[in-house]
């Protein structure tokens, strides 16, 4: 038995080990470091709170890109959600070739994190690019993806929705585990297919909802290989999310301690709102057995 013990803390180690290194001493150490001023040459200078005065009273920067991260996500993470979810009832159909078809939609998850898939929706978005081309041939004018704003910030949602797939699939397995006598007795009392969507399926769906409503919305705060391998934030910092402001401060103008409360500010934010999605699950999150109302 205390071979058994030995064996089973033996498979343990790595990961406890790698987790300490790279996770806990790190977490650790950039809470502390956002009390301080620290340039990565010299020792860390206590300051106390002056960071968090400073990004809260008088960096116009960090509001900004607060302002443009929140607005980014708020956008990305329900429409990811709903054509994750539209695209699950599709391939839900038992059709012809529905395998690949299945794996076609997910592929996109798992190569938008990187930087040639960027690069490359750089180039589609170009002022001679796909997207333009494909405008021309219907007649319409071009239109600046990258120079406005708006349309900036509209590219690198629409980059962040087409990775739908890891949420698809989720759906997708949620989907199949409905009980199929439910929408039997649906279609028995009359009820179309809108309707047993939303009185049925939808709810079934909520639990499977709220994992993938968190998850997405803490990888949303965290992005950053799109807009810096496209926009490098711009124009006008209208793409400049925190995690560029993060990594701009830290590997760039080498203010580590500034880099850290910026780090730890965004942390709080991704925790205080995570709170509020569980406290209002209580309100639209139905599970198996639910005897509510």
């Amino acid at each position: 038995m205390k071979g058994h013990r030995l064996l089973g803390l033996g498979y343990l180690a790595p990961y406890v080990i790698g987790l300490l290194i790279f996770t806990a001493i790190p977490f650790i150490s950039s809470f502390y470091l956002s009390f301080t001023s620290y340039d990565l040459m010299s020792e860390p200078r206590w300051t106390g709170l002056a960071n968090y005065e400073r990004l809260f009273t008088r960096d116009r920067t960090f509001i900004k890109s607060l302002n443009v991260t929140l607005l980014y996500v708020f956008l990305t993470v329900p429409l990811k959600l709903a054509f994750a979810l539209f695209i699950a009832a599709i391939l839900n159909y038992r059709l012809k070739f529905i395998g690949l078809f299945r794996t076609a939609f997910y592929v996109p998850s798992i190569l938008g994190g990187s930087i040639a898939i960027a690069v490359l929706w750089r180039y589609v978005f170009a002022s001679e690019g796909l997207a333009n081309m494909m405008l021309a041939t219907l007649g319409l004018a071009p239109v600046d993806w990258f120079g406005d704003p708006t349309n900036a910030l509209f590219t690198i949602t629409l980059l962040r929705c087409w990775q739908f797939g890891s949420a698809m699939v989720i759906f997708l397995a949620a989907l199949q585990s409905i009980d199929k006598s439910l929408y039997e007795a649906a279609a028995i009392d009359g009820a179309g297919k809108v309707r047993t969507f939303f009185w049925i399926t939808l709810p079934l769906l909520t639990p499977v909802i709220f994992f993938n409503l968190i998850m997405q919305m803490v990888q949303a705060f965290q992005e950053f290989n799109g807009p810096y391998i496209i926009t490098q934030g711009g124009p006008l910092k209208a793409t400049y999310l925190l995690p560029l402001y993060i990594y701009d401060e830290a590997f760039k103008k080498f203010n580590m301690g500034y880099a850290s409360s910026i780090a730890w500010v965004l942390f709080a934010i991704i925790t205080v709102l995570t709170l509020v999605a569980f406290w209002s699950s209580k309100k639209w999150v139905f599970y198996a057995g639910d005897k509510r109302n």
